[in-house]
């Protein structure tokens, strides 16, 4: 069975930084792209980042380029987001997910709130 733990949220204020994870169960965790995606109170989910599997290449939504960094450690089967320079419209429950076979897989999220 596929799972996906996410971990790391908090309350940051804005201008600060955060490191988000995810450990990941129940597939071959270096055979697949790992994406990270955010949903806002009231917002439909929105696309953050992803990485392939050997994690040399990442790509991320305009709204966080420059200040997120995704990667990935294939030998503890973890995905990472950092955030850094985090503003108030960054709020909102980060999910990981991942693509396997037919199953499209989402974690339960961690909340991520930035105060102004």
């Amino acid at each position: 069975q596929v799972q996906l733990v996410e971990s790391g949220g908090g309350l940051v204020q804005s201008g600060g930084s955060l490191r988000l994870s995810c450990a990941a169960s129940g597939f071959t965790f270096s055979d697949e792209i790992l994406r990270w995606y955010r949903q806002a109170p009231g917002k439909e989910r929105q696309w953050v980042a992803s990485i392939t599997n050997s994690g040399a290449v990442a790509t991320y939504a305009d709204s966080v380029k420059g200040r997120f960094t995704i990667s990935r450690d294939n030998t503890k089967n973890t995905v990472f987001l950092q955030m850094n320079a985090l503003k108030p419209e960054d709020t909102a429950v980060y999910t990981c997910n991942v693509w396997v076979g037919r199953d499209d897989v989402y974690g339960k999220g961690t909340l991520v709130t930035v105060s102004s």
